[in-house]
């Protein structure tokens, strides 16, 4: 019961991501991401199950997102967008299997989901510093880089915390709901 649970709250997350990217004006970096990672971190006990599921619908909601919203973007089919993203998710899982997989009280989700969300930002704007030649390869160059990510930082603190919210609340309390109709 509770794999099926877990495993169904994961698919939701992915689903929502696709479903925000089709606003029309999706807001950038508010996404179930982190969520996802530090949900499944924390809830699978199989530690190939807890890489393998939030990593699988992380790749399958990307497919679908570069290949169907922004497929004008790339030439040809892209099965992969930036291995700076996955190593960033990769992070955020590892601060979920460290800090939650054994305690998942709210205020321990909600450091973790701040802790992703600034592991996130620092890898993906680095990488941007890193690769992308906007900016110069100087101490400033890097200042200025994350200076820029600051305006989406926001929304990346709001959506890991509103989604882990929302899939630590609704595992917990769909769990207790199952138990009690077992013992009614």
């Amino acid at each position: 019961m509770k794999f099926r649970l877990a495993l169904a709250l994961i698919l939701l997350a992915a689903l929502t991501r696709l479903g925000l990217n089709f606003l029309p004006a999706p807001p950038h970096n508010f996404s179930p991401i982190a969520a996802m990672g530090l949900f499944g971190a924390a809830v699978f006990s199989r530690r190939w199950l807890a890489l393998a599921l939030p990593f699988a619908a992380l790749f399958i909601s990307d497919l679908v997102i570069n290949n169907v919203l922004y497929s004008q973007f790339y030439e040809g089919f892209a099965w992969f967008t930036s291995v700076w993203i996955y190593a960033a998710f990769a992070g955020v899982m590892t601060i979920g299997r460290l800090t939650l997989r054994n305690n998942t009280a709210p205020e321990r989700v909600i450091a973790a989901s701040v802790a992703g969300s600034l592991l996130f930002f620092a890898v993906t704007n680095f990488s941007v510093w890193l690769e992308s030649g906007m900016y110069p390869k100087t101490g400033a160059g890097l200042a200025a880089c994350f200076t820029a990510g600051l305006p989406f930082l926001q929304n990346t603190v709001l959506g890991d915390l509103l989604f882990s919210g929302a899939l630590f609340g609704a595992y917990a309390w769909l769990g207790k709901q199952a138990m009690a109709s077992e013992q009614a």
